[in-house]
């Protein structure tokens, strides 16, 4: 506690002797409880359910430009540099968890799942969670202004955080919280991971009520020799049930397969008659 006391009393002691706080026209600086600001860096610390061994690097990690600017005080670092370090970070750790977690996939198909599991609105997502958004330090124009609820600054906190566990902790460490952020609370992941199971489910759906599976067939492929892009319909006999894209043809037929399971649930129908003969 005592760290975080010598944190907070110099972020809070005021500008410089002798240097006039900048900010928007006519704003002064907030007067703020520093003890509160303690508790509620002292949260953050809680929900990471990580303790800091430099609480400093946590108190750095809720610090916007903003604040800085309003209070003209350059003996606090705003969090920027922290985000740099989070995201190479928190992509290091998202592509050997995709990459370990799903043998089966493409580079091409892991990089579009890290893409929607680690975006800004998957991250603002994180700290609205957390309500990470109420320890971000700012200036009163930027709160005013929607800043605690605005994804960029929230997902850069998040980034920054992960930054600041990882020079506290090390890899190990950042792994910890990101699996209890992300990966924990992924629905990407598990929307994919049923996604993966769909081939295998709709052939079980299909030859449980006629001894014909379905069949997949490649309407086109486009792109060039290293981004290919693969368009495949599934059918059962003639009938289309599904089409799906994807940068091979297994994920192109798992996706075809995941829309022809949509559409039978709203329209079962469709197996009641036997399939044309032809298939």
């Amino acid at each position: 506690m005592a760290s975080w006391r010598r944190f907070v009393s110099r972020l809070f002691a005021g500008p410089r002797r002798g240097r006039a706080p900048r900010g928007a026209a006519g704003e002064a600086p907030a007067r703020l409880d520093a003890e509160s600001r303690l508790l509620a860096a002292a949260a953050v610390e809680t929900m990471l359910s990580y303790r800091f061994r430099d609480p400093c690097l946590l108190g750095q990690a809720l610090v916007h430009r903003s604040h800085l600017h309003a209070y003209g005080d350059d003996r606090i670092e705003a969090n920027e540099r922290l985000e740099f370090l989070g995201d190479a970070v928190l992509g290091l750790v998202t592509n050997t968890y995709l990459f370990r977690e799903y043998p089966e996939l493409e580079e091409g198909d892991l990089t579009r799942l890290k893409s929607k599991l680690v975006c800004g609105a998957s991250l603002a997502r994180v700290a609205q969670r957390l309500e990470l958004g109420d320890h971000i330090l700012m200036s009163r124009g930027e709160a005013a202004t929607g800043g605690r609820d605005r994804d960029s600054i929230l997902a850069d906190a998040v980034e920054a955080i992960i930054g600041a566990v990882y020079l506290d902790g090390g890899l190990e460490a950042a792994e910890g919280v990101i699996e209890r952020w992300l990966f924990d609370h992924a629905d990407e992941i598990l929307e994919h991971r049923t996604l993966a199971n769909d081939k295998s489910r709709l052939q079980e759906i299909i030859q449980a009520r006629h001894r014909v599976p379905p069949r997949y067939r490649v309407l086109e492929t486009t792109g060039p020799d290293h981004e290919r892009v693969f368009t495949v319909e599934v059918l059962f006999g003639d009938r289309v049930l599904g089409t799906g894209q994807g940068a091979n043809k297994k994920s192109a037929e798992q996706e075809a397969a995941g829309c022809a399971l949509k559409r039978l649930a709203q329209e079962p129908s469709l197996l009641d008659a036997a399939p044309d003969s032809r298939s």
